[in-house]
């Protein structure tokens, strides 16, 4: 008996030192997050991260809107709300409103019934969940991405299931969109291939197309017969308008073609940790969209379930109520209008020391 317990007492120890995970490397850090990681351990006073894109007050703190502490309010006092399930695809009222939201009110595609939309965990659980439908229901399994994008897309898209390949796209010479490069690698590419457009404010050079190259792009892409995939990350960040921004996105739904939609509300709504996102795909018909929807539920339901229920309320909330919805844009244009005005004032400054 004393030797068994003595073995049952040192068991720990033996375990500890031979661990089924003792292979298992350090992975290094993200190379995007992990700067906010250094900033974090960095003791300077004097330090600054410009690591994440996220938006920062005067004093470099987070900025939360007014408008989403007044939205939380209404929800807070709201007695009947509950805290059960959504469904899988998510909140009716945010799916509709983000469809509005990105394709506009008078759109084709949510006129005709041919849109589905599923709420997603941010843009980047929105590109997952697009990405897994396209590599379970699409004929070509190749998409092709902007040279240079944000770095989480190639990762995204492959563990996703697809082949990742790349595009020209900025010009480090002009410091412009090498818009030849652009056509000439998508009138290259298979028909039929997938390819990832970034809706407004290019991430991360900041390089967008004019709508007359957009439209240029849109004919190749219909030409050729590939599927656009939009990211749009930054609606109402890059310049303001939340119409204008969605531009490049709504001449590709309102052709009457087929496209998918990634959104992101972290950063117009600065609900950055809510991680509040909608998938949308745009279709032919709505006996399709409706199909479509069927099998987004087959990749959402084993990946997380379904989605939470309080960024999303939120935003339902500020996008159904005229009032808060104004007062929503108001801090918005603020918000780029602040940052355009920094940007300049960083250039005009470093020019000034060169």
């Amino acid at each position: 008996m004393d030797a068994h317990k003595n073995s049952i007492s040192a068991s720990p120890t033996s375990a500890h030192a031979n661990s089924v995970f003792a292979h298992v490397v350090r992975a290094p850090e993200d190379p995007i997050l992990g700067v906010t990681v250094a900033y974090n351990k960095d003791q300077s006073p004097l330090k600054l991260n410009l690591g994440v894109g996220a938006y920062r007050t005067e004093e470099g703190k987070p900025l939360v809107l007014n408008v989403v502490r007044k939205a939380e309010q209404l929800l807070v006092n709201d007695m009947s709300r509950v805290k059960e399930y959504l469904p899988i695809v998510g909140l009716a009222d945010f799916n509709k409103l983000s469809a509005r939201l990105i394709l506009g009110a008078d759109s084709p595609a949510i006129q005709e019934n041919r849109i589905t939309t599923v709420q997603c965990l941010s843009g980047t659980g929105s590109l997952r969940v697009g990405g897994e439908f396209l590599a379970k229901h699409y004929h070509e399994r190749t998409i092709y991405i902007p040279q240079p994008t944000w770095g989480n897309h190639t990762k995204v898209f492959t563990l996703a299931g697809l082949t990742v390949k790349s595009y020209r796209y900025y010009d480090p010479a002009t410091r412009g969109l090498n818009f030849q490069g652009l056509l000439e690698d998508l009138r290259s590419a298979p028909a039929g291939a997938i390819v990832l457009l970034h809706a407004c404010a290019h991430n991360p050079t900041g390089v967008d197309p004019t709508l007359e190259q957009w439209e240029q792009i849109r004919q190749l892409v219909r030409s050729r017969e590939l599927l656009p995939f939009f990211d749009s990350a930054y609606q109402g960040f890059a310049s303001g308008s939340l119409d204008g921004d969605a531009q490049s996105v709504r001449r590709f739904a309102a052709d009457g073609g087929e496209c998918l939609i990634a959104q992101s509300y972290a950063k117009n709504m600065g609900l950055y940790g809510e991680r509040v996102g909608a998938l949308s795909i745009v279709c032919k018909n709505a006996d399709v969209a409706s199909k479509v929807e069927s099998q987004l539920k087959l990749v959402i339901r084993p990946m997380y379930s379904n989605p939470p229920i309080h960024g999303a309320s939120i935003v339902a909330t500020i996008l159904k109520d005229r009032d808060l919805f104004n007062e929503w844009t108001i801090e918005l244009k603020e918000m780029a209008d602040r940052i355009i005005s920094m940007r300049l004032q960083l250039f005009e400054s470093l020019h000034a020391k060169d």
